[in-house]
């Protein structure tokens, strides 16, 4: 299994090929949630083989973005089954790779550590300092995209709807993430009213 092959592939292919009013599932966001599925992999003693698919499929989650935004995840799954078994990923390693992906999809139904790690790093800018800059991203593309035009009361509602029914799954990004999360929702909800 060539990992290195298959990241630099797709972050390649992302640079290149993404649309630009994709402001929020940009190849910064890809590059950060592998960074983030790393970090919990190794809080959660997940190592070697399995951490690699995890990472993969990190890398991959959001690919299908290049095709469409709408249920993007099943689109990141046909590019998985395409690309990666011309990096000598087995049968069995596609097949872990597509379920995490899917596994992303919101509401995430995450059950296994493996699929409560990339779920939790998928969504770990909510419990950053940078939370905000991500926040308003998303709403910029969102607006670019016809997913949702909103004023900034309503984005914020929005945001403290998601935020306070939104539970890290593992213990980990609980203990790294939890403290800022309730922070920004804090502020969020001050900024709402």
């Amino acid at each position: 299994m060539d990992f290195n092959g298959a990241k630099t592939h797709i972050i390649s292919l992302l640079r290149r090929e993404l649309p630009p009013e994709l402001y929020y599932h940009c190849v910064e966001h890809t590059l950060d949630v592998c960074e983030a599925t790393r970090r919990l992999n190794a809080l959660e003693n997940i190592k070697d083989h399995a951490a690699k698919l995890l990472e993969t499929a990190a890398l991959y989650h959001d690919a299908g973005m290049l095709i469409r935004y709408a249920d993007h995840e099943e689109a990141s799954v046909d590019i998985a089954c395409q690309t990666l078994p011309g990096f000598g990923y087995t049968a069995d390693d596609i097949d872990a790779v597509v379920n995490l992906i899917r596994i992303t999809k919101l509401p995430q139904k995450a059950v296994t550590i493996e699929e409560q790690i990339l779920c939790d790093a998928d969504l770990d800018y909510l419990g950053r300092d940078d939370f905000f800059i991500h926040s308003f991203q998303l709403k910029l593309e969102w607006e670019m995209n016809n997913v949702l035009k909103t004023n900034l009361t309503e984005w914020l509602k929005v945001q403290v709807k998601f935020l306070s029914e939104h539970d890290y799954f593992t213990i980990s990004a609980r203990d790294l993430r939890g403290k800022i999360k309730a922070k920004n929702l804090k502020e969020i909800n001050e900024m709402a009213k």
